[in-house]
């Protein structure tokens, strides 16, 4: 290799990368580099693997550009140090390809570190969007920024900036807000948040997701049971149903009530972007120049990279070569395979020998992979030796799970009540339902596993044990079916919930209380004096059969690791403060949108302060 444009010549056995003078401009750095590649090489750099399908001696042979840990694709036994060891490796494996260039290694860090056993897991983003806390969402992403640091990670896919207008998608947890205002501006936090002070020493690349307007999909568009990845879903309800279908709104709409959060997210520094499964008018967003590349690119003036969802290019067409040219010249610019790597580059490489796929196009989608990996700190000689140096030891430390207390605390919404909040410190509880006492009930999705499941499935706090840490271990009697021996107490407290789900395996018609639940909540009712119910939940349900029993109902979403900070407003440790970032429907006949005889939903913003006696009935109560 002779000497290049920066004046720097490899020693024998040096990589490029590895020779780059410290600092380099970004254009000399990426135009020498792109100059350098073979075309097999920028096919290689546009391409993303995931972890169980690559090694790092792939990486050194290839020089694939990144590589993911998603989905529950976890290394090792899943600790933080297995975490840290594995991508240590991969990041060593790609700095012995030819050209030295690191990896982006990338995860589904969609609240908190959350495939990282021992992490802290923080709400999920409705929950986020309930606090209406642009600064508590900041510090929020800088926490699980710094966790996911600790393991080597550069790159997380968030936030989602969705803007769930029908609550029965099975993605609406992961939306701030229905209010495209509110969405932007906590999106916006967020992305701060992930990219810190300092981006190049500190930071860790955000993915706003997923461009643009997957919230406004149309119900039963999506395929349903005859979606290509129904197999994969062994779990309850309609699934995919609206998750991945049509969006058929006009571009006046599409603009005014989906784009602000994009818009918000780049002007915050945004360097990567994820493309959308969903459809505009029956054309795939993954193959849609004009959003990708005219609107998002030119119009919006994006100067990073685009990056496409799971195995997404291949819903573009049948011919594999077809899909990627379709996808590249829209605009995608890193493809998720995420397995077959190896047939990616070669479809890549024939369709720009065939003339399909411009040259100047994966010249400029190289380009910005790495001007990205440049402003992280990647591309010189010391930037590219490891991520910054954060101790493992902040994987799930006391300070983030206490901010993660304080997050589920600020996010819980009181819906209605009629005096029996905040519980007294003298009152006796009896505690019921499945989810109080559950992590992962608690935590749903995307946790440790793709789908997330119930039980102990990492470490953290419950309902339960924040009612006993404010009341006492002896003032609080579990009885988690409702059905023991005829105790009574002066207090209910009963929660109901949702099984964990994720994407299109979570699409529901009905959203309606299991039956079961609601027989828990009124065996509780007639042991008790006062009825305080508690939904964990990813998004409204039905209370409606409630509202005639209960004397309190508050919405805790889906809080996380650190449950107790439901508690904390149960009994009144912090403030009521949560407001609705979403419409809540009263009837199912709401969310159909069929007309109905109920009140109407309570709307966003709504929340009851403590000790205000709102009546939780069908015909009051906000």
């Amino acid at each position: 290799m002779q000497g290049n444009m920066l004046g720097v010549t490899p020693e024998a056995g040096d990589t490029l990368i590895a020779s780059f003078a410290r600092p380099a401009p970004a254009a000399d750095v990426v135009q020498l580099l792109v100059s350098e590649m073979t075309l097999e090489e920028k096919a290689a750099q546009m391409t993303q693997a995931e972890l169980g399908s690559v090694t790092p001696d792939d990486l050194a042979r290839t020089g694939l550009g990144s590589v993911l840990g998603g989905g529950g694709g976890n290394p090792g036994d899943g600790s933080a140090t297995a975490w840290r060891d594995a991508v240590d490796a991969f990041v060593e494996g790609s700095r012995r390809s030819r050209l030295g260039i690191p990896i982006l290694y990338g995860v589904d860090a969609v609240h908190g570190h959350n495939n990282v056993l021992g992490a802290t897991i923080f709400p999920h983003q409705i929950g986020l969007g309930a606090t209406a806390d642009a600064a508590l969402v900041r510090a929020v992403a800088r926490a699980a920024a710094l966790e996911t640091l600790a393991t080597g990670v550069r790159w997380s896919f968030a936030p989602c900036l969705a803007v769930p207008q029908d609550v029965r998608w099975g993605r609406t947890y992961e939306g701030f807000s229905q209010d495209g205002v509110l969405a932007g501006q906590l999106g916006r936090a967020a992305v701060e948040g992930w990219h810190g002070d300092d981006l190049r020493r500190s930071g860790v690349l955000a993915c706003p997701k997923h461009f643009v307007g997957e919230g406004a999909m149309v119900w039963g568009t999506a395929g349903g049971e005859h979606h290509p990845w129904i197999d994969w879903w062994d779990g309850w309800g309609a699934a995919w149903q609206i998750d991945q279908g049509d969006v058929r709104l006009s571009e006046d709409e599409l603009r005014r009530d989906h784009l602000a959060p994009f818009v918000e997210a780049i002007d915050a520094g945004a360097l990567t972007i994820m493309a959308g499964y969903a459809s505009w008018h029956g054309e795939r967003g993954h193959g849609n120049r004009y959003l990708l590349t005219d609107l998002l690119k030119r119009e919006l003036g994006f100067e990073g990279f685009v990056v496409s969802d799971w195995m997404a290019i291949d819903q573009l067409d049948e011919d594999y070569g077809v899909a990627a040219a379709m996808a590249i010249n829209a605009g995608v610019d890193m493809v998720m395979v995420p397995f077959d790597y190896e047939r990616f580059i070669g479809a890549v490489v024939d369709q720009v020998s065939a003339g399909n796929i411009p040259l100047d196009r994966i010249d400029d989608a190289v380009a910005r992979v790495l001007l990205a990996k440049h402003r992280i700190g990647l591309l010189d000689a010391e930037g590219a030796d490891r991520a910054p140096d954060v101790s493992i030891d902040v994987v799930g430390c006391a300070q983030h799970r206490a901010l993660a207390r304080r997050a589920a605390a600020a996010g819980t919404v009181v819906l209605a009540d009629r005096g029996a909040l905040p519980i007294a410190p003298d009152a006796d509880v009896l505690a019921a339902g499945a989810a109080i006492d559950d992590i992962g009930l608690a935590c749903g999705g995307w946790t440790i596993s793709w789908a997330g499941s119930a039980g102990a499935i990492t470490t953290g706090r419950t309902v339960l044990d924040g009612l006993r840490d404010a009341l006492g271990s002896d003032r609080v009697r579990l009885d988690a079916h409702g059905d023991a021996d005829g105790a009574t107490a002066r207090v209910g407290v009963v929660t109901v919930h949702e099984p964990p789900y994720v994407e299109g395996g979570g699409d529901r018609a009905d959203l309606a209380i299991p039956h079961d639940q609601l027989e828990v909540v009124r065996s509780v009712r007639d042991r008790v004096e006062q009825l305080v119910v508690v939904v964990i939940s990813g998004r409204p349900l039905i209370v409606e059969p409630l509202l005639d029993i209960a004397d309190a109902v508050v919405a805790a979403w889906l809080p996380g690791s650190e449950a107790d900070g439901v508690a904390d407003v149960l009994v009144g440790r912090s403030p009521a403060t949560g407001t609705l970032p979403v419409a809540w429907p009263r009837s199912q006949a709401q969310v159909d949108g069929r007309p109905d005889s109920a009140p109407p939903p309570w709307p966003i913003g709504h929340g009851v302060p403590l000790g205000s006696a709102v009546a939780p009935s069908r015909s009051g109560g906000g």
